[in-house]
Formats: C-alpha cells, sequence, structure tokens
C-alpha cells in the first residue's frame, strides 16, 4: 500500500465508502441502460461490476478496499426479432442489454446498507476521538 504511514481508521473507512460509491455508480449506470437496444451484439450494453481488492496495513494490521477495475458482467444481450424497429440490423434482430434489474436493486440496497456502516463506523471513531480528549481536561 502506498505511503509509509499507518492506515487511521477515518482511511479505512473512507476508502470502504469510495469503493462503496463506484459500485453504486455501476449499478445506477446498469439500470438506467436496462431495456436499451442495439443494432449489434457487440454495441449493446453490458452489465458492469467493479472488482474490489483488499488491502492490509502491515503497520496496523487493517484492512481496506480499494476498486481494481470494472468489468463486464453478467448475461450476452438478447436478439430479438422486430424489422420495424430502426436499430434492427439487416436480418431484422434487434440487441437488448441483459441487465438483471432485480439483482441490480439488491445490489443497490447492500450498497447503501455497506456504505451507512462505514459512515456509523467513522462516527464512533469521531466519537471515541473527543470522549478521549475530554479525558484530557
Amino acid at each position: 500500500m502506498p505511503g509509509s504511514q499507518p492506515l487511521t481508521i477515518f482511511q479505512v473507512a473512507g476508502r470502504a465508502m469510495s469503493a462503496q460509491l463506484v459500485r453504486m455508480n455501476t449499478t445506477a449506470s446498469n439500470l438506467a441502460n436496462a431495456g436499451g437496444t442495439a443494432s449489434t451484439a457487440e454495441g449493446a450494453y453490458r452489465t458492469m461490476k467493479p472488482v474490489f481488492r483488499t488491502h492490509i496495513d502491515q503497520a496496523t494490521g487493517l484492512a481496506t478496499v480499494d476498486v481494481e477495475r470494472i468489468v463486464q458482467a453478467g448475461e450476452a444481450p438478447t436478439r430479438r426479432y422486430d424489422p420495424s424497429n430502426p436499430l434492427a440490423d439487416r436480418d431484422g434482430n434487434i440487441y437488448e442489454a441483459a441487465v438483471d434489474e432485480t439483482r441490480e436493486l439488491v445490489d443497490m440496497m447492500e450498497t447503501a446498507r455497506a456504505y451507512q456502516n462505514n459512515v456509523e463506523v467513522m462516527q464512533t471513531a469521531k466519537s471515541l476521538v473527543i470522549d478521549t480528549l475530554k479525558l484530557g481536561r
């Protein structure tokens, strides 16, 4: 992990929140493109998913995550015969994005919960720091 300073609990939670924000954005993009059509299978929208990578800080033993990359995942686009569609290929087919909206909504709820958990971690850590400082008075 870059940097020579040990990670703080705030940095750990912040990185986790950043990773969840990327997850939320890809999920929102997937939902926005559900039902989208294209004239080729290659041009049709593919579901995107972030790949997380765990990092362990050797100085503290704390683990956090970063988004390593975003990949295309899920089913291949669905071919549908619709010769009246302006996007239809010469055989009359269009290709629909195979976005599983239910799965995406579940991902969105899980992401929101994980994000909120990290907010609570930061709030608890802040309260502990403040209480510790008050002891010194």
